[in-house]
């Protein structure tokens, strides 16, 4: 649908067939002002999916706010490497673990705990508003149970410490900060701090390749999304650090390197 076919059948809580079978059908005040407050908001450069609080990912719905990244189609190449690489050796797993670091809405983290029955993740976030927000998203999709929702600024948290992990999984900020400023209006009223990766993109990949090799079992998967032009960089700073195989880089829908895949040790 377009972007004023969800705004109206959303406002109007019908079907797009339904919107267009009563083009006719005159609006009431209400919704009347809904409408043209939601589309005075867009025009002033807000997101969609601000505007309607939500936005779909992985065909589950998730409550998004100015607190929290919008959930991109990219991301969705990230959870479905994920759960291939589970699935395929399911055999041999008992009680996987997976800590899904930068959670943000929680996208990830619920999509996995959804679709993957009986895993344990663990999902952190520098942001406490974040967090609640995930934790709300974990609630709504009926997995609050099996996900841990911890404060913490990549490892910094030492409850971090007490498991060993068999997948670790991020989105990190990857814009370079001189480009920020220079992207898209709606894309600029997203949190900052789940854009920017630093003067080249790549300060979070850093840090995670350094240190996530101390938190993951041995012949443990980092599985990362990854912008434009990054891979061939940031499998330089796998070999820099020297504790990982790289094993692929997942091209996404438009043949783009869009996800890479690690082993640990």
């Amino acid at each position: 649908m377009t972007e004023t076919e969800t705004l109206f059948t959303d406002i109007l809580n019908c079907s797009r067939t339904d919107l267009y079978l009563n083009r006719g059908l005159s609006l009431n005040k209400e919704q009347r002002g809904l409408i043209c407050a939601a589309l005075k908001r867009r025009m002033e450069g807000e997101p969609l999916a601000y505007i309607l609080g939500k936005s779909e990912f992985m065909g589950l719905e998730f409550k998004v706010n100015q607190d929290v990244l919008i959930p991109r189609p990219e991301t969705e190449v990230l959870v479905e490497k994920v759960m291939s690489l589970v699935i395929s050796h399911k055999s041999q797993v008992t009680s996987l673990r997976i800590l899904d670091i930068g959670t943000g809405s929680g996208c990830i983290a619920v999509s996995l705990a959804k679709m993957l029955p009986g895993v344990e993740v663990t999902a952190t976030d520098i942001s406490q508003r974040a967090l609640a927000v995930a934790f709300e998203n974990s609630r709504l999709n009926g997995v609050s149970e099996n996900i841990r929702f911890i404060k913490s600024d990549l490892f910094a948290n030492d409850g971090l410490r007490t498991t060993k992990y068999d997948i670790i999984v991020s989105n990190p900020a990857y814009v370079r900060a001189a480009e920020i400023d220079e992207l898209q209006p709606e894309v600029r009223r997203e949190p900052r701090l789940a854009l920017d990766g630093g003067e080249d993109g790549l300060d979070f990949y850093r840090k995670i390749i350094q240190e996530a090799g101390g938190y993951l079992e041995k012949g443990g998967l980092l599985i990362m999304e990854i912008g434009f032009n990054q891979a061939r960089e940031i499998k330089k700073i796998f070999q820099k650090y020297g504790n990982f195989t790289v094993l692929e880089a997942v091209k996404d829908y438009n043949n783009i390197e869009r996800v890479i895949v690690a082993k640990n040790g």
